[in-house]
């Protein structure tokens, strides 16, 4: 046995350890024989864009011709088999992720992209994963509910770099590296976190940035974005590709960037590789997922669900939509969850009523708080910026009421899109999970809708 407590008297063995989940996540490691030990091991955090920029890098890889596994809040792929990581999104626990690398290694895979989510670092769940490499996507407002401030959130997130640092030696060449987002705020502060790691633990770590700015190392120009089709060129040390993308928005061009960064210009992967890998990705579920249901509006679910991805996806849509129609408007179905970060609930309502026409406030994964009262202070969030209940923004308790409302406005040519949940397939009231799926509640309001036979509504307990 292994705790944090002292204890005696026990009739099995028992060590005392100052952190236990550290402890187990090296165990873990140990356990499985030290799998990323064997393993090209690729890190990815940030506060928005990690499932994308990690399913971009797997992609690139694998047209590469590497054998590569991926571990994400969504699914863990290895070689053939899929399986589910579980309802809602962090990363797994250290057994698990060992586990899983271990069945990469008997696979014969030799890189594994591992989405690493501020309480797995935290929580030392992905300590002894021994990274090659650590991409950081931005750093903005969310999780202080369990960090207590947005210094010890950052300071979770820059973790991933101690981690690169202190990575031991491997069979293979001994390559260190940072991937930062020159255009975040968090750049300066990470910049000089991996100085101050090079200094203690006498590592050099070579560092990539990437953005929009003429600073970037890996950089974007002539951006075009279409209803279906995002292309723009990437530059960086010895390259310059013409990229052509199926995902949606400016801010996966960064996404873009970034898997780019770590694989051609950290890797040296050939850039023709990383435009395929690219290209041949056709979407990342519930990130930005258009589904194409015959409404004569558009629609998408996504899974933003903090301020500063609000003001990058709606943006986007309002993009898309004005070059199909310039009358065209953009409606936006959200809530907040409940026992978690407060202080976004306005924030999200505000950005919502300055960049969508639209805003249907409604559930998210209430849990045990009120429901009416959540609801309440995103209200107050829609009126401090001049909403109009009735007429710029509703408030609807249930969730597939709330998606068949915001149908109901729609004209010829608008976009709808459904925020927060994207791929999850349940939803928190109290303390039970319901099933419950965005795609299907969107299929189900089209299919009433258009008078078309169709999926049932997921149940709700705020149906009435």
């Amino acid at each position: 046995m292994v705790g944090e407590k002292q204890l005696t008297g026990l009739p099995v063995p028992y060590i005392q350890v100052s952190d236990s989940r550290l402890a187990l996540a090296y165990l873990a490691s140990a356990y499985f024989d030290f799998p990323a030990r064997r393993l090209t091991v690729i890190g990815i955090t940030g506060t928005d864009g990690k499932t994308t920029t990690s399913n971009l890098i797997y992609s690139i890889l694998r047209a590469a011709g590497l054998k590569a596994g991926l571990i994400s809040t969504v699914n863990a792929v290895i070689g053939s088999l899929e399986l589910d990581t579980g309802f809602h999104v962090t990363t797994p626990e250290a057994p698990e992720v060992q586990r899983f690398m271990a069945q990469m290694v008997s696979a014969g895979l030799s890189h594994v992209v591992l989405e690493a989510t501020s309480h797995g670092l935290a929580q030392n769940r992905v300590a002894g994963c021994d990274f090659d490499a650590g991409v950081v996507t931005n750093i903005t407002h969310e999780h202080l509910d369990y960090h207590g401030s947005y210094e010890s959130y950052r300071a979770a997130k820059a973790r991933l770099f101690d981690l690169v640092a202190s990575r031991p030696v491997k069979g293979f060449p001994d390559l260190r590296l940072a991937i930062i987002n020159r255009d975040d705020g968090s750049y300066r502060y990470l910049i000089d976190c991996i100085h101050s790691l090079e200094e203690t633990s006498r590592s050099s770590i070579k560092i990539v940035t990437y953005g929009l700015s003429a600073e970037a190392q890996v950089l974007a120009s002539n951006i075009s974005l279409s209803e279906d089709t995002m292309r723009f060129t990437a530059a960086g040390p010895g390259f310059y590709i013409p990229i052509e993308c199926k995902l949606l928005g400016e801010y996966n061009v960064l996404n873009c960037l970034a898997a780019i960064a770590v694989t051609v210009a950290g890797l040296g992967i050939d850039p023709q590789a990383a435009r395929e890998g690219i290209r041949s990705l056709e979407s990342v579920p519930g990130r930005m997922e258009r589904m194409d249901l015959g409404t004569g509006f558009l629609i998408y679910v996504d899974f933003a669900h903090t301020p500063n991805a609000l003001r990058s996806a709606l943006p986007a849509l309002r993009s898309v939509v004005r070059k199909g129609n310039p009358m065209g408007r953009v409606i936006a179905v959200f809530g907040s969850a409940g026992l978690r970060d407060r202080l976004k609930r306005r924030m999200m309502a505000e950005a919502s009523v300055e960049l969508a026409d639209i805003t249907v406030l409604t559930a998210e994964d209430p849990r045990t708080e009120s429901l009416d009262d959540i609801l309440a202070e995103m209200a107050a969030g829609c009126e401090s910026q001049g909403g109009v209940e009735g007429t710029t923004f509703w408030r609807v308790q249930d969730r597939g009421d709330a998606i068949r409302l915001a149908f109901s406005l729609s004209r010829q040519g608008d976009a709808v899109v459904v925020l927060g949940k994207g791929h999850e397939q349940s939803m928190c009231f109290g303390e039970i999970e319901y099933p419950w799926d965005d795609r299907v509640a969107v299929r189900a309001a089209a299919a009433e809708y258009l008078g078309l036979p169709g999926p049932e509504m997921p149940y709700l307990p705020t149906k009435k």
